[in-house]
């Protein structure tokens, strides 16, 4: 625990923050800024989220479509409207009953261009270590000889090119900050004199010497444990949060931080106790977030694995695996992801190894790489279960006990080696896991989504209740998702290649152009998005992408442009109608276990209705509110079509989350009787919810259907929200699930 955040430990025993009903993400860009998120303000409201959540918002880079590239944290984007447009849309959603929640980056800012864009760089870059903005920033000044890397060129610096212009030096486009005193040196030695290096950005990966987001270079770490960077970062994020513009944080990255917990307690004794704050943390399917942080829970993507995973046919993902091993000679998934943690660490992460072994010393190097490779979690954590016993046996057995032990040592006592060990471990496992395994194995491309776990992507029934009722119980105000600006396809295009595990057969002879491999992935990505405008050009785009992401035959930095000019979509590939209709139970069944389960919902914008995207920048096309079809609904229409069945659900189980939270409290497993009971997922919340949901139910068809099948219900009389009937005693599934696979019903009074 770093001692800077001692003084701003909250009280123990602080109340709960206020957690929204559910939120609904927006995100902005200068073609969607404020106004027409305020424009959108009635329709929203009609739908019964109670919060937006509104992506990152402070001065970006000029363009940016996402935020993240921060500039400037003491101003609101002008492109988006600046402050005042935020305060507006604010005053517009409390007019509709609507609070806000916005998406924060403490853990990097931008190195922009031009450069001067980030003044607190700028000013290191003129000034060096002495800057009083030096300690804003990780940068390893010994590494560089003194000079700070800058790998912004297209190709090696050539020296006479550079020229002086007053206090700036410019070299092509580029823009940097002269130090002071060097204007009349030589060219060799003016640069040589410099506090920066300017390099060719292949230089990054051996030669960087500040800490980074992920292997983005173009993004550097900042210092947040320091409490006057904390305060100076904060400072406008947390004025929006006392003026009531803001009543909940989404923290971005925590796993970069070198004190997530001091940070999150600081920010928490400044925000406030009413604050609901979230944080994107990736947890492993048998990890949990740690109790003693000052959170209301993660993100989602715990919640987003479990969902999926009740959906997918355990048998049939094992199949598809042989199959695919089988016509492509992939390696398990096991070895897959070890495979690409190692070729990301000793090569995409070189410069962040030769830093964790200036610090451990070379003697240590192999025990270091070893337990970052075997580490199964994104980052261990002092004072919870750190380093699994698995991982330390592993590479124990590779390099030896003793170096093991020496690592552990220096874990021990060594702050800064543990912080920069941990904040290495979390950018592997997403550039290896989430940016190549992921791409790189495709038996079932639903399973590989962060969060998830493609070796055994099959979630039953009893686990995913154990997880809800731990969820209910520990982490009820955690965020919940299925769709986010991050995932890499939809949750209905996941919904419908997961239907491939109950029907195998259908990946047979996926044929090999350009190679095996991808083959697979573009049959299962034109099955999952079916037939939707652009089609063609929409699966190019992520299927380009999604073979630079597996660096099998092409890659970001090596781009093979034959080989991804024979990355063409594939012919029309959709579901023949059994598998569609199971697909239809899908969607619907995880609309409905996500947004009654414990938790907070999270609706991406778009998904209240069928949403089918791919990885971004698919996912961050222009969103088309249904507001007409709602409407329609709202006057009494019938549904049209799968897209108008979602959104009626969506709209209900919002509006009734609304209204009345006090529904969604609690949590009880329900079990069916009967020859088809594994195809049912149902539970109870307060005494006066129940959801039922049809799952694998392609093979419920093909084993008779659900014949004499019963779902026990407590107590009562039950009706369903959007269906006729009332229940007591028992329902026949048969005829409870007749109109839809998914099912609300509500207690009468």
């Amino acid at each position: 625990m770093s001692q800077s955040y001692e003084s701003a430990r909250p009280t123990p025993d602080v109340p709960a923050a206020v957690a929204p009903a559910s939120t609904y993400r927006i995100q902005l860009c200068p073609e969607f800024p404020f106004a027409a998120a305020e424009a959108a303000v009635p329709y929203l409201a009609s739908l019964g989220v109670s919060h937006l959540h509104l992506s990152p918002s402070l001065e970006a880079v000029p363009g940016s479509t996402h935020g993240y590239d921060v500039t400037d944290h003491s101003r609101v984007r002008e492109e988006l409207g600046g402050e005042a447009g935020l305060r507006a849309l604010a005053r517009t959603a409390r007019e509709n009953g609507l609070g806000l929640v916005l998406d924060i980056v403490p853990n990097h800012m931008a190195v922009p261009s031009p450069l001067r864009l980030n003044r607190p760089l700028w000013e290191v870059l003129r000034e060096g270590p002495r800057s009083p903005y030096a300690r804003w920033f990780d940068i390893d000044w010994e590494a560089g000889g003194g000079q700070v890397l800058l790998p912004v060129l297209t190709g090696p610096l050539e020296v006479e090119s550079l020229t002086v212009d007053g206090e700036v030096l410019r070299y092509g486009d580029h823009e940097f900050p002269l130090r002071e005193g060097t204007a009349g040196l030589p060219l060799p030695e003016l640069a040589a004199a410099q506090w920066y290096r300017p390099a060719f950005w292949r230089e990054a990966r051996t030669s960087l010497n500040y800490r980074r987001f992920f292997t983005i270079s173009d993004l550097i770490g900042v210092r947040v444990e320091d409490p006057e960077v904390f305060s100076a970062t904060h400072a406008k994020i947390l004025e929006l949060v006392r003026d009531g513009v803001l009543q909940g944080l989404r923290i971005d990255h925590v796993d970069g931080l070198a004190d997530p917990e001091g940070y999150l307690r600081r920010l928490r004794a400044e925000a406030g106790e009413g604050c609901w704050v979230v944080v994107e943390k990736i947890l492993a399917r048998s990890e949990r977030l740690p109790s003693s942080w000052p959170v209301a829970g993660t993100t989602g993507y715990d919640a987003l694995h479990r969902v999926d995973g009740v959906f997918t046919d355990p048998a049939g993902a094992a199949e598809l695996a042989r199959d695919y091993r089988k016509s492509t000679g992939a390696l398990s998934w096991a070895e897959t992801a070890e495979e690409c943690a190692r070729e990301v660490l000793t090569g995409d992460l070189a410069a962040e190894l030769a830093a964790l072994e200036g610090m451990a010393g070379k003697e240590l190097r192999d025990a270091v790489l070893e337990l970052l490779v075997a580490n199964p979690v994104y980052r261990p954590y002092p004072g919870g279960p750190g380093l699994p016993t698995g991982a330390l046996e592993r590479a124990a057995s590779l390099v030896g006990a003793g170096a093991v032990d020496g690592v552990r040592d220096l874990l021990d006592r060594d702050p800064a080696f543990a912080a920069r060990f941990a904040q290495t471990s979390a950018a592997l496992r997403a550039k290896s896991l989430e940016d190549r395994a992921f791409y790189r194995w495709a038996p079932l491309l639903s399973a590989t989504e962060v969060g998830g776990d493609p070796g055994d992507p099959g979630v039953p029934v009893a686990e995913f209740h154990a997880y809800c009722a731990e969820l209910e119980r520990d982490w009820p105000a955690s965020g919940t998702v299925l769709s986010t600006h991050d995932t890499k396809r939809s949750a209905d295009v996941r919904a419908r290649i997961a239907v491939l595990s109950q029907a195998p057969e259908l990946m047979a002879g996926a044929g090999a152009v350009p190679d095996a491999q991808l083959a697979w992935v573009a049959r299962q990505s034109a099955v999952g998005l079916g037939q939707i405008p652009e089609r063609e050009s929409r699966l190019a785009a992520a299927l380009v992408k999604g073979a630079r992401e597996a660096a099998l035959r092409t890659s970001w930095t090596d781009p093979d442009e034959e080989y991804e000019r024979a990355v063409v979509a594939p012919p029309e590939v959709d579901l023949p109608p059994e598998l569609a209709e199971a697909a239809r139970a899908n969607v619907l069944g995880m609309t409905l276990l996500h947004l009654a389960m414990p938790g907070v919902p999270e609706v991406y914008q778009g998904a209240e209705s069928e949403y089918r995207a791919l990885v971004d920048p698919d996912n961050r096309r222009p969103v088309v509110f249904p507001r007409e079809e709602l409407a329609r609904l709202d006057g009494g229409g019938v549904p049209h079509g799968l897209a108008g069945e979602k959104l009626a659900l969506s709209a209900a189980l919002l509006r009734l989350r609304r209204t009345r939270p006090g529904l969604f409290t609690g949590y009880r497993p329900l079990a069916a009787r009967g020859p088809a009971a594994g195809h049912c997922v149902a539970f109870g919340r307060s005494p006066g919810l129940l959801a039922v949901a049809t799952r694998l139910s392609h093979r419920l068809a093909g084993e008779g259907g659900w014949r004499d099948t019963v779902l026990p219900l407590p107590p009562g009389r039950w009706t369903p929200l959007l269906h006729e009937g009332a229940y007591e005693g028992e329902a026949l599934l048969s005829h409870l699930l007749a109109d839809s696979p998914a099912v609300a019903l509500v207690r009468a009074e």
